[in-house]
């Protein structure tokens, strides 16, 4: 890699990158990522893919990896992605995807593992279940709320759509968890000692989802 390596990390977070041990193979798939079995794939965006994993030790549990894409791993990329696992660990809200550990490949690459949210989009969940108006909108009022939380707590997430909204299934009721962080913005201060650079007149978030002022990029 042409851009060097991130190795120390301030304060108590956990490292994400460290050097390389060798050159890494490319593979469509890992088999492991750290102490987790990786099962299959559960999306994929510009900068990393997130898999559906297994961890064994010291509990049992299915949990969401998110891996930086091999030859992504450029200080931009994973100031980004830094900023998103710690945007995800200063909340704690039943609505919003909790992470559950971070770490890097024996090959450098960085990865956090979250919180399994086994649903689908809210409005598919909507029409799927033929919801009225009243169930929709109490399912609406906990996005409200987990995004009143990440508010709280200084952050603004900028791309909220149906599909970084989803609903599983939880003592037979239905719970909405908003995920996806991913291009999340401080208000107060900054969510990680990286620089974070966004090209200027660069749109971000998904246009048919953008508030007129983030379309405007005047908020």
């Amino acid at each position: 890699m042409s851009d060097p390596r991130l190795t120390d990390v301030p304060g108590d977070e956990i490292p994400l990158v460290r050097e390389p041990v060798e050159h890494e193979p490319i593979t469509a798939q890992p088999d492991r990522v750290g102490p987790y079995q990786i099962l299959q794939v559960l999306g994929e965006g510009g900068m990393g893919v997130v898999y559906l994993a297994e961890q064994k030790q010291p509990v049992r549990r299915r949990v969401a990896l998110k891996l930086i894409k091999l030859g992504m791993d450029t200080k931009e990329v994973i100031a980004r992605f830094e900023s998103e696992r710690q945007a995800l660990a200063m909340m704690s809200h039943p609505h919003v995807a909790a992470v559950l550990d971070a770490g890097a490949t024996e090959h450098g690459r960085p990865y956090f593992v979250m919180e399994y949210v086994p649903g689908i989009p809210i409005t598919e969940y909507c029409d799927k279940h033929r919801l009225g108006i009243p169930q929709r909108l109490e399912l609406f009022v906990h996005v409200c709320e987990a995004v009143q939380h990440a508010h709280q707590k200084g952050i603004i997430h900028r791309d909220i759509k149906p599909s970084n909204v989803l609903v599983m299934m939880q003592d037979g009721r239905p719970l909405p968890k908003v995920i996806d962080f991913g291009v999340a913005k401080a208000t107060a201060g900054r969510l990680t000692e990286r620089t974070v650079f966004t090209e200027q007149g660069r749109i971000i978030g998904t246009p048919a989802y953008m508030s007129p002022e983030q379309a405007e990029m005047s908020g």
